[in-house]
């Protein structure tokens, strides 16, 4: 089973996510994610030399490298984004108009029932008090991915094909010619990297993280809380929803080991 990690997403990603526009993200490489591989083939290459000007030689060293991935292909990223909880006695939204369900949520202070609403789905202005996506708990993301691929390249090496797959929309009539239909998509894109990236523009040729995913549904609560499938475990421990629940979840269920039936 691969990890359970956060990722952050601002409004316009979350959209793009949501409409199934955007199945990849590209994140820098962080110096501390780069071991110089030096065993098979010595290189006089330093770690200060990853984000300076290479020329082929240097980056046919530099791919030699061993790199430390943020996620690895199977690890569950859960989208951190800005939301609220909404306790049901604050809601407008009474009656049939709330399709919702209800939750229980533990803020720290006290439990109260209510809805966890975000920013890219229920803008209400003036009436939520929004929590900024960093201080998102687990318990209320909505959507989750699994890493598909993971990658390194060069920021520039990106075609028409990796722009529209990080979320960019451009007129349907760029289309009509490949190279227009580019520098537009290239465009966009750089307005998007340029406003998430504070120490970096698009013209400094980054290496970066290409992390390709795909919508999942929500783990199971054992899981999520970090617990390997119960058929892993002798003797099985049956999680429930909660630590106070004798119910198992329905993964524990289904196991060969907790129904008994180990052939």
């Amino acid at each position: 089973m691969g990890r359970i990690r956060p990722i952050l997403f601002n409004t316009d990603m979350v959209l793009a996510i949501l409409d199934g526009r955007k199945t990849v993200t590209r994140r820098l490489v962080k110096k501390s994610q780069c071991i110089l591989h030096s065993k098979e083939e010595p290189s006089e290459l330093k770690k200060e030399d990853l984000f300076a000007p290479l020329d082929d030689m240097a980056y046919r060293t530099l791919i030699k490298c061993i790199y430390k991935s943020p996620c690895k292909p199977g690890d569950i990223l859960y989208v951190r984004e800005t939301w609220e909880f909404l306790p049901c006695v604050e809601c407008m939204d009474e009656g049939p108009s709330c399709n919702i369900e209800p939750v229980v949520y533990d803020d720290g202070d006290c439990e109260s029932e209510g809805c966890f609403v975000y920013k890219a789905s229920h803008p209400r202005p003036g009436r939520v008090s929004w929590t900024p996506s960093i201080h998102m708990p687990k318990e209320a993301a909505r959507i989750w991915l699994r890493v598909t691929n993971v990658r390194v390249e060069r920021l520039h090496d990106m075609t028409l094909d990796d722009f529209l797959a990080e979320g960019v929309v451009i007129r349907p009539e760029a289309f009509n010619d490949h190279e227009n239909a580019y520098m537009q998509a290239r465009s966009e894109f750089a307005k998007i990297w340029d406003s998430t990236i504070r120490e970096s523009q698009t013209d400094l040729n980054p290496y970066v993280w290409v992390i390709a995913f795909e919508r999942c549904e929500k783990p199971e609560p054992c899981i999520i809380r970090g617990v390997e499938p119960a058929q892993d475990k002798r003797p099985c421990i049956g999680y429930g929803v909660s630590e106070d629940d004798d119910e198992p979840c329905e993964m524990c269920k289904g196991c060969k080991v907790w129904s008994g039936n180990d052939d």
